[in-house]
């Protein structure tokens, strides 16, 4: 029998982290890398152009969807 609540997919993604980032390329505008969990094992990462205001009100509505889609699957 395998417990349900062991899987990462049962677990809400969430945001780790959000802090100022070099520009990639040598660039010159403000940019962010953040970071996203889900469990233990299941990380997305990814940079982000903008204030850091801006970046927190999107890497949340990014999160929010991630957390809608997770609703609709079920486990195997």
């Amino acid at each position: 029998m395998i417990k349900l609540g062991t899987f990462s997919v049962e677990q809400p993604f969430r945001i780790d982290e959000i802090a100022r980032a070099p520009a990639p390329d040598g660039g010159d505008s403000v940019w962010h890398r953040y970071v996203i969990s889900q469990g233990t094992t299941n990380t997305i990462a990814g940079l982000r152009a903008g204030q850091h205001a801006d970046v927190v009100v999107q890497v949340e509505q990014m999160v929010e969807r991630l957390n809608l889609r997770r609703i609709g699957k079920k486990p195997k």
